[in-house]
């Protein structure tokens, strides 16, 4: 909001974005004075409004390499060259309007996206620096995390020391437990979704199905999810709130430290159920404290699930398993990654697929003209973080840090979703089951099987892509 004090008499306040787009608009004031009458006319535009912020566009940002496409879109690896950063690397998606808005839930999940981002900020998850709009696409400018996805790590490793996975969990439950108290469910906590800065820490990528307003005692229905992280409660449609996230935290602990997520099989049908159904196996291998974390956040029951409580993730902070933790150093990253990237620039791309970054970077032109109904979905998508703006007083300058190389394949977990886009595999797109009269929801859970759940063997460490089933495919 900024606000113009014309001869001392009124002030009058203006939405930026309101006047940024009406940029030829010529608005008369008349001014009273009480001696004596005077009276003044002042052409109000986006540049006379708007001195004190920084005006971003597509032209601001000089394309290096596709990072990634998809059916609404793409993500280039940008160079900022005009204004404050200029020289700063960024992730830029770029949204095209009209394919968005023939779903309503697609249009309603980007618009949370970018509010959520905007919301949210906390050093463990993914920065939004800009976001902006043309007439036929929107921009998010986000910060480009050029460590790769935890999903590579687990490939490259096999599994994961307890002090590793420690470490990480930990920096992940911190996340979680911010977005928790924003009254916020994450609903798609998998390896892929968790990508790593240049220095080794995690930051939570991919907000396309979050929920939001769940404080406590509300619930939601959405079946979405990749389903060998989706708890039970989601998969039998009956009710889920933030509890959901730490069944999945327990999965993903159990992928780090045995190799694959808790319960898996050969198709999606028998994964659901035995999930719903079978018994938790737990290698001899883990330590006490890990198999006790593990069997009290994969507990079925929400309401018995460590992180259930009021309480939420401070339950969590406080069991053993996070003994040798010191929570205050963790947030401030005062404790060293277990793996630090190795990159030649800050340009590097080799963690992305090359399926994309060999093709020429280029963002089709914008010749789409939306209804100014249609368009109208899209009020309010700009936005500026604070951090820009105030170094526009201080005079920021950016030096980009020389860094070495690490390759990088793209993931195979596919989750249900109503929009779904990552750095890596942006805008895949699947269902939406949402509770809804004109969405058709998906078939109930299949019958449990007949086969003995607790006799299944466990995979021996290391990881396959060619298993799992991600929900999706």
């Amino acid at each position: 909001m900024f606000q113009t004090r014309m001869a001392g008499v009124f002030d009058i306040d203006l939405e930026s974005e309101d006047v940024s787009n009406d940029e030829d608009e010529v608005f008369d004031f008349t001014v009273t004075e009480t001696e004596p009458v005077q009276i003044e006319e002042v052409e109000l535009t986006s540049a006379s409004v708007n001195r004190n912020s920084e005006r971003v566009g597509p032209d601001c940002f000089e394309l290096l390499t596709v990072l990634g496409k998809g059916g609404y879109g793409k993500v280039f690896q940008v160079r900022k060259v005009q204004g404050p950063q200029t020289g700063k690397i960024f992730a830029m998606k770029v949204l095209k309007k009209a394919k968005i808005v023939c779903n309503a839930k697609d249009t309603a999940h980007t618009r949370a996206e970018r509010e959520i981002l905007e919301t949210v900020g906390h050093p463990f998850i993914v920065e939004l620096w800009y976001a902006f709009q043309t007439g036929g696409k929107l921009y998010l400018i986000l910060e480009c995390l050029s460590g790769g996805e935890l999903f590579m790590q687990l490939e490259k490793e096999g599994i994961f020391m307890e002090d590793t996975a420690c470490f990480y969990l930990g920096e992940i439950t911190l996340a979680l437990g911010h977005l928790h108290s924003n009254g916020i469910i994450y609903r798609d906590l998998k390896p892929e979704n968790i990508m790593l800065n240049h220095q080794g820490h995690i930051k939570l990528t991919d907000f396309g199905l979050c929920k939001e307003s769940i404080h406590d005692g509300a619930v939601t229905h959405t079946f979405c999810g990749t389903i060998e992280y989706m708890a039970p409660e989601i998969l039998t449609r009956s009710g889920h709130n933030r509890s959901v996230d730490w069944w999945s935290l327990g999965a993903l602990m159990y992928d780090m430290m045995t190799g694959s997520p808790p319960f898996t099989a050969e198709n999606r049908k028998k994964t659901i159920d035995r999930i719903l159904k079978c018994k938790l196996n737990l290698p001899p291998y883990l330590t006490a404290d890990a198999r006790d974390m593990i069997k009290k956040l994969l507990r079925k029951s929400p309401s018995q699930r460590l992180g259930s409580s009021g309480a939420d993730c401070e339950d969590i902070k406080k069991h053993p398993f996070f003994r040798h933790v010191n929570w205050d150093d963790l947030l401030n990253k005062c404790i060293e990654p277990p793996y630090k990237p190795t990159l030649q620039s800050d340009e590097d791309v080799s963690q992305f697929d090359t399926r994309f970054t060999r093709q020429t970077p280029v963002d089709s032109p914008d010749d789409t003209t939306l209804s100014g109904s249609a368009d109208h979905a899209f009020a309010g998508f700009t936005y500026v973080a604070p951090s820009v703006l105030e170094s526009l007083k201080e005079g920021f300058s950016f030096e980009p840090r020389p860094r070495p190389v690490r390759r990088h394949t793209s993931s195979p977990h596919t989750p249900i979703s109503p929009l779904k886009f990552s750095l890596t595999e942006p805008f895949k797109t699947s269902m939406d089951v949402e509770s809804d009269s004109s969405i058709q929801s998906p078939p109930p859970p299949p019958p449990p099987s007949k086969d003995n759940c607790a006799t299944q063997p466990i995979r021996t460490p290391g990881r396959n892509k060619n298993k799992g089933h991600r929900s999706g495919r």
